[in-house]
């Protein structure tokens, strides 16, 4: 059977219907957030895939730039098998490195890599739990934090009431759209988007989505193939 390959960036960007009675009640209650599409466009929909690469992926762009994350997440995907925990787990760590994978995020791939393959974690297994479990589930395999597992339930199972409140690109569009006097720290932007729930994902995309605008820097799923 050929291996399994991870949609491309973007995939499935094409709004559901599902979303609006979300927008709606975000913008009825924030006129800030309410001002964003008018300004910068329709929100995009960005999906990712689940289970293991969308882990994967979401590795990929930990504390690098968005232009950096899609380079290394497009040359990983096309490495054959890297997208199933069993072909990446075979691939030499050369391989990897020239992927643009650190050492320490090699080390991390293969921790992902073991969990599906050990069945501690798996697509369907995620997809069942709550919030909190399935980010706890994601946070045992060392190099996955709580912002990797809150961009996968955002992104990958769609969850609603998800927000990355670790996000520096959500902390400084929270920043400038609410002048805060400073960027808020991960607490302090929690706290702060209670007011947005039950739709915090929403809320988030939005966000992302006029800081994309005001500053020009792409989308890691925006970017085209080099």
């Amino acid at each position: 059977m050929p291996e399994a390959h991870a949609p491309p960036l973007g995939f499935g960007r094409a709004r559901p219907p599902g979303p609006e009675r979300g927008l709606a009640a975000l913008c009825a209650r924030d006129p800030i957030l309410a001002a964003i599409e008018p300004q910068s466009g329709p929100l995009p929909w960005r999906r990712r895939a689940r289970g293991f690469p969308g882990l994967l992926q979401a590795m990929c762009g930990q504390q690098i730039s968005n232009q950096a994350a899609a380079a290394i997440w497009r040359r990983l995907a096309a490495l054959p098998g890297a997208t199933t925990a069993e072909g990446l787990a075979r691939l030499p760590d050369a391989a990897l490195r020239d992927a643009g994978l650190s050492r320490r995020k090699i080390t991390h791939a293969r921790a992902l890599a073991a969990a599906f393959a050990e069945g501690r974690l798996s697509d369907a297994g995620l997809a069942a739990m709550d919030d909190e479990a399935a980010i706890a589930a994601i946070a045992r395999v060392p190099g996955f934090g709580r912002w990797s597992g809150e961009i996968y339930l955002l992104f990958a199972l769609e969850r609603e009431d998800v927000f990355p409140a670790g996000d520096l690109a959500l902390a400084a569009a929270a920043a400038a759209l609410y002048g805060l006097p400073t960027r808020p720290r991960e607490a302090a932007l929690r706290t702060f988007a209670d007011i947005w729930r039950p739709w915090r994902s929403l809320a988030a995309r939005l966000l992302w989505h006029h800081w994309r605008f005001v500053t020009g820097r792409p989308s890691m799923d925006d970017l085209p193939p080099t």
